[in-house]
Parts: C-alpha cells; structure tokens; sequence
C-alpha cells in the first residue's frame, strides 16, 4: 500500500527530496507556451535590455541572487532533473520571496536551460541595476573598474575574484558590456549578485571618484611603474581595460598613476581576469600589514 507522502510526491504536493512548497501547482508541457517564450526569449539582450529582466540558472547562483535581495518572479523546476535536496532548498526560498512556481516537463525544460548538465532550475528575475551612489564604502575603499570588456566569460571571472578580494564595488563603464548575459551570472557562480556592479559613464565615475577622494590607478603597458610599487593601501580604484583595446586615452590622462604588470616573455597582454586578480591581491597583501 503506498504511503501518504508517496501518494503526495506523485500528486505534485511535496518534492522528491523533501517538503516542497509549491503553490502553483500548475505544470507546462509545451514550449509554446508564453511563460516558456518569454523566458527563453531573455538569452537575448534585447529582451533583457526591454523587459528589465533576466535568466538565472543553477542553484549557487540562485541562492547567492536570493541572499543578495534579487526578486525571483517565477521559477521553473523540473524534478526529474534534480540531483540533491539543495534544488528544493531554492524553490522553497523563491516561494517564501513571493515567487511564482511552475513546473514544467524535462522536454520543456531543456528549451529554457542555456547551460549542459542543468539541475532541472531557472528563474526570471528582476535586473539588480546599481548606481554608483548604491555602493558602499568603507573607510579605506577598494574598487575595480573595467572599461571596453565585451566578453561575458572574463567580466564573470573579474567578479568571482572582486567577490573573493572583498572589494566594495565593480564599476563597468561603457554600455557595450552586458552586466547581466546568462554566461556572465554563469561565470562568475553568482558572485555578480553578492558584489555591488554599477554601470556608469566614464565622466559620471570620475567626478564620483573625486567627490569620494578616491584615487584612480590604471594599467597600461606603457609606462615605468610596476604594480607592486604603488601604494594600494588608502581609498583607490583599479582601472583595467580590454585585453585588445586596452584603456581609453580618456582614462589614461585622467587617471592618477599608472602601472604596468611586467611581462618577461614573448606575449604582450595577460587575460583581464587575470590581470584584475593580481593586483587586486596586490592590493589586499599590502592592506594586511
């Protein structure tokens, strides 16, 4: 004779692995649907530019966008891909923040999941668009621009490893760069939700650097000063640009010193992500002492 709870878990009322709070016990089969278009129609930026809104797949980086106070609006789940009990954990999270609950089919769900070997997890989410005056800073702050990154993978990386040099903020300037890409939020395992990101002009920055007495250092190759001369000890901001293009000349006349990463071999140029960690920790192993 089956069980209560079995008979609960076959009817949709409880998950697999545990008490799952699902209250919308609706379930989609098809890929037409329009909750389903919508959300597979968010891996385009224009979409997500339009909407306001973004994917967010994966259950570190849902529960690090959820402990940030980013607004989950619906999250779909299929439990035949679930893998542990850590997937309800999430839905049970999304549930308590108000989020809609929809179950959908594995055929349904492979049409939404943008990454292989998904947990059967994704949600629609409000955009956590920061201004600069969002970010908070601490009596001696340390912040890291990037300029001119377009691909997703190395802004995710420099994010994973602000997050890791607790810095006070990522400032992305240029509108080229797409914070919130799928592989960004991918790359950087969530980490783009627990530091603060504002996106601002090149101009608006440095007037904000300025009013917050926070000096600016930015790398370039063309210079005398190695990174580990300068001094990363009081309010300053890292200014990296692109691996190709490298900083603006705006940047480079604004900026108050500038520093290089000696290169002894034949290549010219380090991976931004990289470049942003050693002197990041650079920074970090001279405010130890």
């Amino acid at each position: 004779m089956r069980s209560s709870w079995e008979s609960r878990v076959r009817s949709g009322k409880v998950g697999a692995y545990g008490n799952t709070p699902v209250q919308n016990h609706e379930t989609i089969t098809s890929a037409k649907n329009p909750k389903i278009k919508e959300a597979a129609s968010l891996t385009d930026r224009r979409s997500r530019d339009q909407t306001g809104l973004m994917l967010i797949e994966g259950i570190k980086e849902l529960a690090l966008a959820i402990k940030g106070g980013v607004r989950i609006d619906r999250l779909f789940y299929c439990e035949e891909l679930f893998k542990s009990g850590d997937e309800n954990k999430i839905v049970k999270a999304a549930a308590a923040q108000g989020a809609e609950l929809i179950q959908v089919s594995s055929h349904v769900f492979e049409k939404m999941a943008y990454r292989e070997g998904s947990v059967g997890i994704v949600a629609v989410a409000k955009q956590p668009a920061k201004a600069l005056n969002d970010i908070r800073l601490k009596a001696s702050p340390l912040i890291i621009v990037i300029e001119g990154v377009e691909k997703p993978g190395n802004l995710g990386a420099v994010l994973r490893s602000a997050d890791a040099a607790g810095v006070d903020g990522v400032i992305v300037c240029g509108r080229s760069t797409d914070i919130y890409n799928p592989n960004v939020v991918r790359a950087s395992i969530g980490t783009v939700f627990t530091v603060p990101v504002a996106q601002a002009s090149l101009s608006e920055t440095i007037k904000w650097f300025k009013g917050k007495g926070i000096k600016t250092i930015a790398t370039t190759p063309h210079t005398k000063m190695d990174y580990f001369d300068a001094d990363l000890k009081g309010p300053c901001a890292i200014v990296m640009g692109s691996e190709h293009e490298g900083l603006s000349k705006e940047w480079l006349d604004e900026a108050d010193m500038l520093v290089r990463i000696p290169m002894k071999g034949e290549a010219d140029s380090l991976n931004l992500a990289t470049s942003a960690t050693i002197l990041l920790y650079e920074a970090v192993r001279q405010r130890r002492k």
